[in-house]
């Protein structure tokens, strides 16, 4: 287990941003995705497309159209872009107005879980999705419109 805190990104009228960031490390998750692709000319176009989708849902929300479900039934796991690349970002979708993003890298196998890199990212959302439900319930995390409020850290 690893302890982690929600950190937050952007907050815009529509959407607000979040990202996981693990104590250990002196960087979100997303902006560890990002810097690991950024200067890596096989990736560019993927990477650049992804971070116009996290613009555009900046702005616009985090609408259900911008995502591809990943995940389980029972979790909010979700990706982008959903337009064909060779990169994935995993994301916790909570809302249209609420979108914790998370890591993700090269997809090379059909399914994500084929991948143990990839399948690491996506359980580490799935479980942080699980302790956030858990946080609602016994009131230690707030949930409201477009905020998520909470003081607490996360063993992840």
């Amino acid at each position: 287990m690893s302890e982690a805190e929600l950190i937050q990104l952007n907050k815009d009228r529509n959407c607000t941003l979040y990202t996981i960031q693990f104590i250990t490390e002196d960087k979100g998750e997303y902006l560890r995705f990002y810097n690991r692709f950024k200067n890596d000319a096989t990736y560019n176009e993927d990477l650049a497309r992804i971070a116009k989708f996290v613009e555009s849902i900046a702005d616009l929300g985090a609408l259900e159209r911008f995502f591809r479900p990943e995940g389980k039934m029972s979790d909010r796991v979700c990706a982008l872009p959903v337009v064909k690349s060779k990169l994935r970002l995993y994301c916790l979708r909570l809302s249209d107005s609420i979108l914790i993003l998370g890591n993700g890298g090269v997809k090379k196998t059909r399914t994500y879980d084929e991948d143990d890199e990839l399948r690491g990212f996506v359980v580490t959302l799935q479980n942080f999705d699980k302790l956030i439900k858990d946080g609602v319930k016994d009131g230690t995390i707030t949930i409201s419109e477009n905020e998520i409020e909470t003081d607490k850290t996360f063993d992840i």
